[in-house]
């Protein structure tokens, strides 16, 4: 009996040990392999470096308008919309109509000015007869003084009204007085708060339309409490969005709350962008990555450089065609292109980074 569980505890060492050795480990041999000439070709050498790190900071945000760079276009007077000739997102040029409103104090405005150019003429008139006499020594300079000045009344009077009229952006009488709104820049509709039927009062604080150029953007990114001291002014920011995957608009850190959102909990960051062919729309949903340097310097060499096996992190290390050593590396973090070393290597050593796995096979012996 004893002899037969010796047996087996031997048959079960054996199978253990040759499921072990099914999957030969990677190892850092120093085996000579040569490059070949049609290989030198095929790879390529860089030198790995003492750079700063940098840290990226993955955030989700929203494309808006340049607060700073829109007209609000607001009613000067109430009443009645008639007609809405854009709509959100057209394109408008300088003095465009807009919206038509029906306007009482418009048609008052007309009523108004029908009766001050009745009154200029009845002043002309009159300067004209006090003019006569008085040259022609029949009335006194004090009648023909009043009735100047009468006159320059009701040019002022008529005057008032057309101003208003032209603020109010013209009219048609023959209407009962309407309200042409007009754009008074050219841009993009980005806000519209009316609609055909609806009633519009002078009191209302509101803005009608809002227009942008959309020649900058702002991206309103959200950062998690956790993540706060990742981001300052300055920083580099790199957005990309759901249309254009495969577009990458750069801009910096324009602006940092001082506070957090009571309802989510984030602190917002404004990002400036400019929109080249204006690619980016309000209410856009944006990936944005933002980088920062930190202080701590360390050796990096390109992401690509590295090969991972196993659950551990290899490089190639050159010194001539018929020189190479393969290495383990430990890695600090990886940002982008370029992965950071804490140690396995030093500054100077140069590195194959492309196409090393040609190489990394016969180094291991696979």
């Amino acid at each position: 009996m004893m002899k037969r569980e010796t047996l087996l505890s031997g048959i079960s060492a054996l199978l253990l040990l040759a499921a072990c050795k099914g999957k030969p480990q990677p190892v850092a041999e120093n085996k000579q392999v040569c490059v070949s000439d049609s290989m030198a070709h095929m790879i390529t050498i860089d030198t790995a470096k003492t750079t700063t790190m940098k840290d990226e900071l993955s955030l989700s945000g929203e494309v808006s308008y340049d607060d700073n760079n829109v007209v609000k276009v607001f009613p000067f007077a109430g009443g009645q919309v008639l007609d809405v000739k854009v709509s959100l997102g057209d394109k408008v040029t300088k003095g465009q109509t807009l919206a038509i409103v029906r306007s009482a104090d418009v048609a008052g405005n007309y009523t108004d000015l029908t009766a001050t150019k009745s009154d200029l003429a009845i002043a002309k008139r009159q300067l004209e007869q006090a003019e006569y006499l008085y040259k022609n020594g029949i009335s006194s300079e004090r009648d023909y003084t009043e009735a100047k000045e009468n006159y320059n009344k009701a040019v002022a009077a008529n005057s008032k009204v057309q101003q208003q009229i032209a603020i109010n952006g013209g009219g048609n009488t023959n209407a009962g007085g309407t309200l042409v709104i007009k754009a008074p820049e050219s841009g993009y509709i980005v806000e519209k708060n009316i609609t055909s039927g609806s009633f519009i009062r002078p009191d209302n604080n509101n803005s009608m339309f809002t227009i942008s150029n959309m020649k900058d953007v702002w991206i309103w990114a959200n950062v998690f409490e956790s993540d706060i001291s990742k981001v300052k002014t300055g920083y580099e920011a790199k957005v990309t969005t759901v249309a254009y995957p495969d577009k990458v608009f750069t801009g910096k850190v324009d602006a940092v709350s001082s506070v957090l959102d009571p309802d989510n909990k984030v602190m917002k960051i404004k990002i400036v962008l400019p929109n080249t062919n204006m690619l980016l729309k309000p209410e856009m949903f944006t990936n944005v990555i933002i980088t920062n340097s930190e202080r701590a310097q360390s050796v990096s060499v390109p992401a690509k450089a590295v090969v991972f096996d196993n659950s551990r992190n290899f490089v190639i290390v050159y010194n001539d065609k018929c020189d190479l050593k393969l290495r383990e590396v430990s890695i600090i973090k990886t940002v982008g292109d370029t992965t950071y070393i804490a140690s396995g290597l030093k500054a100077g050593d140069k590195v194959i980074s492309k196409n090393q796995l040609l190489l990394y096979d016969s180094l291991t012996g696979e």
